[in-house]
């Protein structure tokens, strides 16, 4: 008898619970490794994710039922508490009768018999409730929307004080469900008609979606690297936020460029592409492992004006002088937490140190920027301390450097008041991860 859909599910969960791994990676890997039907697929998915996603609210529910603290409990009798309380909230095609019964068997098949009388009582008192509960927002907005779109308070007091309840609940909303498919035609290869027209003949929804030009949007991929389209180096995956943020650094065809913290390189192909695959762009990570993606992504696609630089980018003494410089900078990820659910629950973002990491890296870089050279400082975060603050304080301390205005493209939409060299973009506004734009030029 082979592996069960569920049990997949609860291996694929107790992994990013124990080894804090991306899950995206943790999944596919299992998908990989065990001849699933797309069917199975399909529910495996959904009920990873949904626990993944609602994982404060379970735990909030499952306090409501349990006579025993969750925080004391094992970690795998944790995780199949929560499948079982996610397919009877949230999974309509479930019976609530099957969701106890197997989630029963999943403590058999994990050697935790010992917990099966107690599980079985626990989701029968769910059944019996009929809904999911929530705490008083009257008694404190924080948490009630914390758990109510299980989202760590800290977080959601950090997004009010930023953003105003508004744009907050609006992100908060988003939260649920995989976001769409951003893919970069290659134009070094074909262009965006051709290549919808090719994914369509390996039965994938494809359709042009701007701006930025040249972006699509894509259904139904299976798993993209599988795609001859893909092997073939037609496109790269890369979200409508970061094509956009190289577009607005505009290099042109001849410049040299340096992409600071440029790993897995997505930017830098998209680069390449603008500057149709002339010049030179100089592509900088810590570790050389992640450099190599960049070079095989590079040959997929055709480009060969990209090169490596192993080091420390805040600190390095190798760079070029170049005509335009991208530090995408390492920060907290809280704009990407949809595609990653898991990093809303990391202990420590690091958004109390990665500030001054991050300046370091601006501060370095840009003395490699030529007179009249554009620099885009970029992040994949909604943290003011991350972003603007960041770009201002490097201005107030560079009087040889002033800001860039922004040149936004059509359908491309302000959040909130902000200097016109800054752009934040909010998932629920832009349709694109929740991410932070800012130039300046070297006078």
């Amino acid at each position: 008898m082979g592996i069960s859909a569920r049990q997949i599910a609860f291996q694929a969960l107790v992994s990013v619970e124990i080894d804090r791994s991306y899950s995206n990676i943790i999944l596919n890997n299992l998908l990989t490794d065990f001849d699933v039907d797309l069917i199975d697929k399909n529910f495996i998915s959904a009920l990873f994710y949904g626990v993944l996603e609602k994982k404060l609210l379970l735990d909030y529910n499952l306090s409501q039922f349990s006579d025993r603290p969750v925080n004391k409990l094992d970690t795998g009798l944790l995780v199949i508490l929560r499948m079982g309380l996610y397919q009877i909230f949230f999974m309509d095609s479930v019976p609530d009768r099957a969701a106890v019964n197997e989630t029963v068997n999943l403590c058999k098949v994990n050697k935790l018999n010992s917990a099966s009388g107690f599980v079985n009582a626990v989701l029968r008192a769910a059944s019996r409730a009929g809904k999911i509960s929530l705490p008083n927002p009257k008694k404190g907005k924080n948490k009630y929307l914390s758990i109510k779109y299980s989202c760590p308070e800290p977080i959601i007091k950090l997004w009010r004080n930023a953003y105003g309840d508004e744009l907050t609940v609006g992100m908060l909303e988003l939260l649920d469900g995989r976001p769409p498919i951003s893919a970069r035609t290659n134009t070094l290869k074909t262009s965006a008609d051709k290549l919808i027209a090719l994914l369509d003949e390996e039965g994938v929804a494809a359709e042009l979606a701007e701006p930025p030009g040249n972006r699509l949007l894509l259904r139904d991929t299976g798993s993209v690297e599988e795609l001859d389209a893909f092997r073939c180096g037609l496109f790269h995956i890369q979200d409508a936020a970061s094509q956009l943020c190289c577009g607005l650094l505009a290099p042109e065809p001849g410049h040299t460029v340096i992409d600071a913290c440029s790993a897995p390189g997505g930017k830098a192909f998209t680069m390449a592409q603008l500057m149709e695959n002339r010049g030179r762009i100089v592509c900088c990570d810590m570790y050389e492992s992640r450099l190599r993606m960049v070079r095989s992504g590079a040959q997929r696609l055709g480009t060969d004006i990209i090169e490596t630089v192993a080091a420390d980018a805040s600190e390095t003494d190798s760079f070029p002088e170049a005509d335009r410089i991208l530090c995408d900078v390492p920060c907290s990820g809280l704009g990407i937490i949809r595609r990653k659910p898991e990093l809303r629950y990391k202990s420590d973002t690091g958004a109390d140190v990665l500030p001054e990491i991050q300046y370091r890296i601006l501060c370095n870089c840009a003395g490699y920027l030529r007179r009249g050279g554009s620099l885009v400082y970029s992040t994949c975060t909604l943290n003011p301390a991350e972003n603007g603050d960041n770009i201002r304080r490097f201005l107030r301390e560079h009087e040889d450097f002033e800001a860039a205005e922004l040149s936004l493209p059509q359908g491309i939409k302000r959040g909130i008041d902000e200097p016109g060299n800054e752009l934040t973009l909010f998932p629920q506004i832009n349709g694109t991860d929740g991410f932070f734009i800012s130039m300046v030029r070297r006078k």
